[in-house]
């Protein structure tokens, strides 16, 4: 099974610098994908530091463990190199004044034939585009989504709520954090999404998808998207990582990992 990849920022219409920020080693068949936060420019120094120390943490260990390297130890490998970017970027803000406080969300993907591993902490979302359908497949740690969840206010209500941006979970605020991990089947044709909130705030999940559905190539479909996100305010950074799967899996050995509780944290 091979893979494409596609990626882009953009500062937004009303922003004046970027804190969102990628990563990707095509050669690995990673993604990584963070949106940072903090003052002056303490936000855009943490989700450089986590892109920049995942990729290459991971990306080390994926070409010298893979292929023979389990699902198992795939997610374990993740949650290292997570946790020791977490450390990371806490002793920076602790050291250092003018980070002080910083941090960033975070969605991670490694794909491998047949299947994606995605990590997330933070409201940076991962959706999975499928025979024109798009499937959300990563839920957000935001106050917001915990009220959904408890019932407080519904989807819709969501929409036009003021707590959109409040997340429960980032990287490098505290001295440990825990990335939420799940398995996903991938089939010929599918187109992974990861993106920031800046999207994701902006466009409903049908805009996306429409948008997606209108373009063919990556590129054009990326482009696209973050027009959409400007054309209707972009009052934030855009970031967008595009994945798309073409050919038959192999067969894998079966992982003692057994990924089953996909509506929960792993």
């Amino acid at each position: 099974m091979e893979f494409e990849f596609f990626s882009q920022t953009d500062t937004g219409r009303v922003r004046t610098n970027n804190e969102d920020s990628i990563a990707i080693d095509e050669s690995c068949t990673v993604a990584v994908l963070a949106d940072g936060m903090g003052g002056y420019n303490a936000g855009e120094v943490a989700s450089g530091m986590a892109c920049d120390f995942i990729k290459a943490e991971l990306g080390r260990w994926l070409t010298e463990a893979a292929p023979g390297a389990s699902d198992g130890d795939v997610k374990r490998a993740m949650d290292i190199c997570v946790d020791n970017a977490n450390r990371a970027i806490f002793n920076a803000a602790n050291s250092n004044p003018t980070y002080a406080g910083m941090g960033t969300t975070l969605v991670v993907s490694v794909f491998r034939s047949g299947r994606a591993l995605v990590g997330h902490i933070g409201d940076s979302r991962a959706y999975r585009l499928r025979g024109g359908v798009l499937q959300q497949i990563t839920k957000d740690h935001s106050l917001l989504q915990e009220q959904i969840d408890a019932g407080i206010i519904t989807p819709e209500q969501a929409a036009f709520s003021s707590n959109k941006n409040l997340v429960t979970r980032a990287l490098g605020v505290e001295d440990l954090v825990l990335m939420e991990t799940h398995l996903h089947e991938i089939q010929s044709g599918d187109i992974f999404l990861m993106c920031s909130d800046g999207l994701s705030d902006m466009l409903t999940d049908a805009h996306i998808a429409q948008v997606m559905n209108g373009q063919t190539s990556l590129p054009d479909m990326g482009s696209a998207l973050i027009s959409a996100a400007n054309d209707v305010g972009g009052r934030d950074n855009i970031a967008v990582v595009l994945v798309r799967a073409q050919g038959v899996a192999e067969p894998q050995p079966k992982s003692w990992w057994p990924f089953k509780r996909l509506g929960g944290a792993s």
